[in-house]
């Protein structure tokens, strides 16, 4: 168990749960933070039994008991269904912090706690930058490419406390052909991108690798009919795509993760001819339109440029999604020189390229937290405390 210390202030002792993919849980109590190791998929049985096993042992060994339970705000999650069952047992509060929004502040704590001549831990305006596989966004959808303002307030609401955090940008949403499976099977995903701009006989000569005639045939009406399709704005998952397109991954199914390091290993230098596209999405009823990086004109450009060098492409497709980020935030904040204080979190921040230009620009990524979501729940709590919530 690892422990930091903090300068600010507050009476309530916080316990939070993180995510589920890579099961971590962290503790604050008067000043002190008590951040605990990565336990794995807690979807896995032995992970998630080791998990609440350390859970319980450390908060009795060091008699804690808990004022607030913090967990994600997807309501499947096996430490979201736990926290429940924990506030039962202290009589704690519970609070739910959006995926993202905890990627984020685990940068902006970390900084914090590095950095303190250079952060002061009260609300201010910055800029926070979150890209990974999948996270259940505040609409409902699954995010995953995202881009918030953070900015102190000064009047308190209900859902984000003293701080008025806004989704400013994202990724053009794809849609994930027939949901989960899109993450397991990523050549699902090539094929509700190029369907946007290929007729299906082309479509089926770049995905003939991984299904037969019929199956792919099956899959193109489901996305045609918009049949169990979500849609997404996660990096993760268009790099995924990008991988299979560039046939870095070979055709067995059940992956996860692999297709983006396999894109990120077999990448050498990028091209300079592409130029990200930005739009703006359509304002969905209740949340304010948002200006996006349109990822379907990066796969047009793969598409045109295919029989050039698979790996240089490998490298563009990855600076382009950093290029685009970064020029939706100048674009937003026209007079900004460099892009401080801004914030990049998520699983794709361990990406080399996207990261490396990112941190050129003057972003701030953490070197100490994990990046990805072995870090959350101490981003869960770096929100509590700065964003105030609830105190």
């Amino acid at each position: 168990m690892e422990t930091l210390e903090l300068s600010v202030k507050s009476p309530k002792t916080v316990l939070a749960l993180g995510p589920e993919s890579a099961g971590n849980f962290t503790v604050f109590r008067k000043g002190r933070l008590y951040f605990s190791k990565n336990f794995g998929d807690l979807l896995e049985k032995d992970c998630f039994d080791e998990y609440v096993r350390e859970l319980e042992f450390f908060l009795k060994k060091e008699r804690i008991k808990p004022d607030v339970i913090l967990c994600d705000s997807h309501p499947l999650f096996e430490t979201t269904k736990l926290a429940h069952e924990m506030a039962g047992k202290y009589q704690a509060e519970i609070f739910q912090v959006q995926h993202h929004l905890a990627h984020i502040f685990s940068a902006v704590g970390e900084q914090a706690i590095i950095e303190p001549t250079n952060y002061n831990l009260k609300p201010k305006t910055f800029l926070g930058v979150a890209c990974d596989g999948t996270g259940l966004g505040t609409d409902g959808e699954i995010w995953g490419g995202e881009i918030f303002r953070i900015q102190e307030s000064g009047v308190r609401n209900q859902e984000s406390g003293k701080c008025k955090i806004t989704r400013i940008g994202h990724l053009e949403n794809q849609l994930l052909l027939g949901g989960e499976m899109a993450i397991r099977e990523p050549a699902r995903m090539l094929i509700s991108i190029l369907g946007k701009f290929l007729p299906k006989e082309e479509v089926f000569l770049q995905i003939k690798k991984y299904y037969s005639q019929n199956e792919f045939e099956l899959l193109w009406n489901q996305c045609r009919q918009n049949f169990n399709c979500l849609e997404t704005s996660s990096t993760g998952r268009v790099l995924d795509a990008v991988s299979i397109l560039l046939g870095f991954v070979g055709n067995k199914r059940g992956y996860k993760h692999e297709a983006i390091d396999l894109l990120e290993k077999n990448s050498t230098k990028p091209y300079a001819d592409l130029k990200p596209k930005i739009g703006t999405s359509k304002s969905a009823i209740g949340h304010r339109s948002s200006v996006i990086l349109n990822t379907t004109y990066l796969f047009e450009y793969l598409i045109k440029n295919i029989n050039k060098d698979k790996r240089r492409l490998a490298a563009t497709a990855q600076l382009y999604i950093a290029e685009g980020l970064c020029e939706i935030i100048q674009n937003l904040e026209p007079k900004t020189q460099n892009l401080k204080p801004t914030y990049f979190a998520g699983g794709v921040a361990n990406n080399r390229i996207i990261s490396s230009y990112l941190e050129s620009r003057g972003v701030y990524v953490s070197k100490k937290i994990p990046r990805g979501d072995a870090g959350i729940s101490f981003g869960q709590v770096l929100y509590y405390l700065l964003a105030n919530p609830r105190d």
